[in-house]
């Protein structure tokens, strides 16, 4: 199973929460981070209706697959 990490970080003036490279929006407060954090996780572990979805490679191929939706990963919060 994918495990995603929500990290609260320094951004941007305030705080935001980040997932790989990507950052969320910035935050007043760390603890605002952190709950906006802790929303996103749970709604990440949230199944859906299985579905095909279409994306961009980054060579620049377009793929169709599957995506099951009760394959949902274990999502935490960190800082």
């Amino acid at each position: 199973m994918t495990q995603v990490t929500y990290r609260i970080v320094e951004h941007d003036g305030g705080w935001a929460y980040k997932v790989g490279d990507s950052f969320s929006e910035t935050f007043p407060s760390a603890a605002a981070a952190r709950a906006a954090a802790a929303r996103a996780a749970r709604e990440q572990r949230v199944a859906d209706a299985t579905a095909w979805i279409e994306f961009e490679t980054s060579a620049g191929e377009w793929v169709t697959e599957r995506a099951d939706g009760h394959d949902r990963p274990e999502t935490s919060v960190e800082g």
